[in-house]
């Protein structure tokens, strides 16, 4: 699975900003697709989560504000961002998560994009 992020951005305080990741390979094979970030210094950090069933999850940071969605055909997920703070300014992530279950095991992969900056200025 490969993923292609587009999307970020220097943007003002209270801005939108609307982040794409389109994957390809594989992608029937993806359970979730998600939106993670690190900031200088931090630890990366889960944004937003969706299933291929439509479930989602948010962090608590970003409820109300974020809301990640995909196409139907599941290859392709976005972030809208609005609201945005100072405190979101990070290089964002897109993932996606295989889940490959045989009689034995259950093996879970992850596979990364590149990142996209986003930049929220005061």
């Amino acid at each position: 699975v490969q993923l292609v992020e587009s999307g970020g951005g220097l943007v003002r305080y209270g801005g939108s900003l609307r982040l794409s990741c389109v994957a390809s390979g594989r992608i029937a094979d993806i359970n979730t697709m998600s939106w993670y970030r690190q900031a200088p210094g931090k630890e990366r950090e889960l944004v937003a989560s969706i299933t291929m069933r439509g479930g989602t999850n948010y962090a608590d940071s970003v409820k109300g504000r974020f809301t990640i969605s995909r196409d139907v055909a599941g290859n392709a997920v976005d972030l809208q961002m609005n609201s945005l703070k100072p405190e979101d300014t990070a290089v964002y992530y897109c993932n996606a998560l295989v889940i490959v279950t045989t009689i034995e095991r259950k093996t879970e992969f992850n596979y990364w994009g590149q990142g996209t900056q986003v930049t929220v200025s005061s």
